[in-house]
């Protein structure tokens, strides 16, 4: 993992971790216990599996802007441009990858049948997708507008978007929906339960307190939202995450 793994404020800077030269360690766990952390834009000449222990990570591709809660994990290719967002208290793995996949011998029965049931498993995983990602764009009005939403998630309107991007609310609608196939209030919407969970992660943080950082003025609207969204409460969610 490429952040700091010095508790101390001045420390708290993205730094790399020697995880496969000068020994023989291919993986690392680390506690950062630091302030809000961006890693900033960066690359890893190995493929890479992020594995989100406590806390939640955020990572950000030219793709998509994903969520990592508790015993979930990233694949990163070697050489993809990728960032972090680190909160207090995050615990990580990291499993550096020299290839993949990982030639062995032929013939372990076993490992076969095991590999085999667990692509199937994966497979019916993947047909209940958790929503925990963010689409992210290049095109200069889809992606100031995204930039300025979540900037403002407490209080965003339509209308102060348009205004921060100079376009009328007919032209933010049909951008949205020609560059990303979802209309901007359903794109605010999703941002705003992605950091209502990121925000759940810290141990002291209340429900009601999280609404309200989101944008919702009713906790029951918040509630119906969040578990439509996540599929459970947010108070269920914040005890099973700060107890992972």
């Amino acid at each position: 993992m490429t952040v700091s793994a010095r508790s101390a404020i001045e420390f708290a800077e993205p730094a790399n971790i020697d995880l496969r030269r000068g020994g023989r360690a291919r993986a690392g766990s680390y506690l950062y216990e630091g302030q809000h952390l961006i890693t900033g834009w960066h690359s890893h000449d190995m493929h890479q599996i992020e594995y989100a222990v406590a806390g939640v990570v955020e990572v950000e591709t030219a793709a998509a802007h994903y969520l990592l809660p508790p015993q979930q994990a990233a694949w990163i290719p070697a050489g993809l441009e990728h960032q972090a967002t680190m909160r207090p208290e995050v615990r990580t793995v990291a499993v550096m990858l020299l290839r993949w996949p990982i030639e062995r011998a032929d013939g372990d029965m076993v490992s076969d049948d095991f590999f085999r049931t667990l692509g199937h498993l994966v497979a019916e995983a993947l047909d209940h997708e958790a929503p925990l990602s963010l689409p992210t764009s290049d095109h200069p009005i889809v992606g100031a507008a995204m930039d300025y939403t979540k900037a403002n998630l407490s209080s965003v309107t339509a209308a102060q978007v348009c205004h921060a991007v100079a376009v009328s609310e007919r032209t933010l609608r049909r951008q949205f929906e020609a560059v990303i196939g979802i209309s901007w209030r359903t794109y605010l919407l999703h941002a705003r339960m992605l950091q209502a969970m990121a925000l759940l992660a810290a141990p002291d943080q209340g429900v009601q307190q999280t609404a309200t950082a989101v944008g919702f003025d009713s906790l029951s609207a918040f509630t119906r939202a969040f578990t439509k969204f996540a599929g459970e409460p947010p108070s269920s969610y914040h005890r099973r995450i700060t107890n992972s």
